[in-house]
This record gives structure tokens, sequence and C-alpha cells, in this order.
């Protein structure tokens, strides 16, 4: 591996978080390299060759058949088992907000090896889009990789989607929920209720670790200037940072920082 870990950020049709998000990993000292979804699909040994993937928020190709279903069909039917390999190897991959919704449609969250579906993520409770800064719990139990040793047990980050709800096969909910919850599944939850999420859920992780997805934005919360409407001074990192940053320490074979403050 490269001293400067290479993720792929997929961009195109309606995803509008690259730059942020290319920006981010960059930050915590990996390389990104912003790849069109159709040029992926056109050069899918990029896959074999970067060190991890990032699907970023936006509205992929307009969420015409619900969140994320187009670019999880496009993945699955036309990068197929090159990208599961990628999974397979255990190589990291992100999938922020719509990027979250793709990942839990293609079957890689919570099990990859499930053979259906155990959850969704559906429409708001209130019913409209949600635009708001959250508390998240960091679950210091979870098997998360991207949030494993986090210096803080709380941290904060916008949120903004019209279908962030996790919610389990009716009757199933608590049974599942809890076999989530067993098995470190659940990295990040809501301090409070905010849009109906079974057990307040805001982020999903593998059995391995590796993958996660989340529906707050950590790539928003780069700099402490950035948080709401306080004016802090701009090298001062916001919690988003702690996310990458975690990641890129781990693929540079760097210690942890095991310290964890409230």
């Amino acid at each position: 591996m490269a001293n400067k870990p290479l993720f792929i950020v997929v961009c195109g049709d309606g995803i509008n978080c690259e730059r942020e998000t290319a920006f981010a990993l960059e930050h915590a000292g990996g390389q990104a390299k912003t790849v069109h979804v159709n040029d992926l699909i056109a050069a899918p040994e990029l896959l074999k060759t970067a060190d991890g993937l990032a699907i970023p928020g936006g509205f992929s190709f307009g969420d015409e058949l619900g969140s994320g279903q187009i670019l999880a069909l496009k993945i699955r039917h036309k990068l197929g088992d090159k990208f599961f390999k990628m999974v397979e190897a255990k190589k990291p991959v992100i999938g922020i907000c719509n990027g979250f919704q793709v990942l839990v449609k293609l079957g890689l969250l919570p099990y990859p090896d499930a053979s259906e579906r155990i959850l969704a993520l559906a429409a708001n409770e209130q019913g409209g889009f949600i635009n708001r800064w959250v508390t998240l719990d960091v679950n210091a139990n979870s098997v998360c990789q991207w949030t494993q040793g986090l210096e803080k047990t709380q941290i904060e980050l916008p949120i903004r989607h019209g279908e962030g709800r996790i919610a389990f096969k009716k009757g199933e909910e608590k049974k599942e929920y809890q076999a989530l919850i067993d098995k470190g599944l659940v990295p990040l939850t809501y301090t409070e209720d905010v849009n109906g999420s079974y057990g307040r859920i805001a982020a999903l992780t593998d059995p391995s670790g590796m993958a996660l997805g989340l529906m707050p934005h950590p790539e928003a919360f780069m700099f402490a200037e950035t948080y709401r409407n306080t004016h802090e001074h701009a090298a001062a990192k916001g919690d988003g940072a702690l996310i990458f940053d975690n990641m890129l320490r781990i693929l540079k074979g760097e210690e942890k920082n095991e310290r964890r403050a409230g």
C-alpha cells in the first residue's frame, strides 16, 4: 500500500458531495480519485488498484425509484463481482446518506452474505426532508473500524435526508435489532428520535467492520469553523474529521488513540 492510501470516490448522476468527501479523505492523509460511475463501470480494474471506496451523498439518479435504488442496480449488474471482491478483500468502504442507501440496497449492510435484506431505509416518520444538526452516541462496543477508538463518546454532525429511517420487517423488529446490537453492527445512534429510525440507528457496519454506512454527513464537519453558526478557529477539527482520520490511521498501520473523552 502506498504511503497515502487511495480511495475511489464515486460521482455523477445526481451525487453532489463528491468534492467534500474527496477533500475529507485527502485531509486525513489519503489520496482521492473522483470517478464518474459510468467511467468506473468502463474501467472496473480501478477497484482492484484502490485501497478503499467512498459513495458520497446526493440524489443519485434523482431518487426516481427510491433513494439509491438505480445506483445500487448499476453497481450490482455492471460491476458485480468486482465490487464484491473489493468488499471480500476487506478494503474500507463508506457510504454517506444516499451512499448508505446504496450499500443497504446492494445487500452489503448489515450482512453481505444474507439471502435477503433484513431492513430498509424508509421515508422519515415526519414525511418530509430533514436538514439539521444531530448529536450521536458512539458505540464503544461496535466492531466498526471507522469509529473504533474515537476520542469522543458523542459527536455532532449534520443530516439532510428524506429517507433515513431504519425499518425492519414487521414483527421482526426486536429480534433483528437485538442481533445487530449483539454483533456490534450499530456504531452510531441518535441521542434523540429525529426521523423514527428504529432504535435511533444512524449508522450500520458489516461484520468485518470495514464497511460503514451512515445518514449524517461527516464530510460536512471537517473544521470547527463550520459548526452551526459559531466562529471557531478554522484549524480546529470538526467531529466528522475524526472518522476519516481513524480509518486512514488504520490503513497506514499507525497506533490508534484509545483515549476517549465525553
